[in-house]
This record gives structure tokens, sequence and C-alpha cells, in this order.
């Protein structure tokens, strides 16, 4: 899954896919993240899960809460825990614009990639809505009925 963007200096370390479907996302945020080595040298061979993290404002800090980094293999007894809550890097100024919307009733701030830029590891974060089981089945109809107009033009030429 570590792909090298050459042009941006991007190296992406996961992504998660089930954001997009469980939330109707709105606005998005880069920020950094503080790790410790173990941590570091993991995400550098490309293990990190996404699924069910979210992102928490505690006072005037942004916190990343259930992102699992396993344990890296070569750690001695210094490892880190997998689990553990880490620390979100953004300006205040960021931060004061982004609790605005996160902070109303029914959104919820949504990791949605983790990657490398410039040897630094980020993460983006997004302004999400929970999306209905109506709204899900629609979004699948339409993505659907697309594939199927791609097809069919690709199958005339």
């Amino acid at each position: 899954m570590a792909k090298k963007d050459k042009e941006d200096g991007i190296k992406m370390v996961s992504r998660n896919r089930k954001a997009s479907h469980e939330y109707e996302l709105t606005d998005r945020l880069e920020c950094g993240i503080v790790l410790v080595g173990t941590e570091v040298k993991t995400l550098r061979d490309g293990h990190c899960s996404l699924d069910g993290s979210y992102a928490k404002i505690d006072g005037e800090e942004l916190w990343l809460i259930d992102c699992e980094i396993p344990e890296y293999p070569m750690g001695n007894r210094l490892n880190h825990k997998p689990k553990r809550v880490r620390k979100l890097l953004l300006h205040r100024r960021e931060l004061a614009k982004f609790a605005g919307t996160a902070t109303e009733k029914g959104y919820t701030l949504v990791p949605t990639s983790l990657y490398f830029k410039d040897g630094r590891a980020k993460v983006e974060i997004a302004v999400g809505r929970g999306k209905q089981m109506h709204d899900k089945r629609e979004a699948l109809k339409k993505s659907e009925a697309k594939r199927e107009m791609s097809r069919a033009v690709r199958r005339r030429r």
C-alpha cells in the first residue's frame, strides 16, 4: 500500500475507505502527528489502520483516538502501545475554524488518510456527518449506474 508520488513527495501509508461510505465529508485539513520512534518505523513499513478511528477536540488540542499502529517487530521493551491516543498538530486559527463546524450536533472529525509528506507524518482530517442507510443505498445505486454507462460507452467504441 505504500505508494510513492514523486511529484508531491507524498508516500501514502493508509487510507480510510469506509469514511466516504459512512460519512458525508465536507471540510478537509492536513495535520501533523506526534509519534515515537517505533511508530515511525512501523508506518514506513506501511502498517496502520484508520478504521473506526476519529479525532476529538479537547480544550485547545486535537487528539487522534483508536488509530492502530501495530508494534514494530524488531522493537524491544521500549515498543509503543498499538492503540494509544496521539496528539495532532495544527495552528490555533485552523483549529478554531475547524472546531466551529465539528462541535455541531451530528458532526464528527474523521481521519481519511495517513501519509508521509517530505519525510514528515501527516494525517488528513475531514468533518463528516453520518449518512443514513437510505443515503448509502442511493450512493451505491448512483455509482453502479455510472459504472454501467462507462461500460456501455466502451463497448460502442
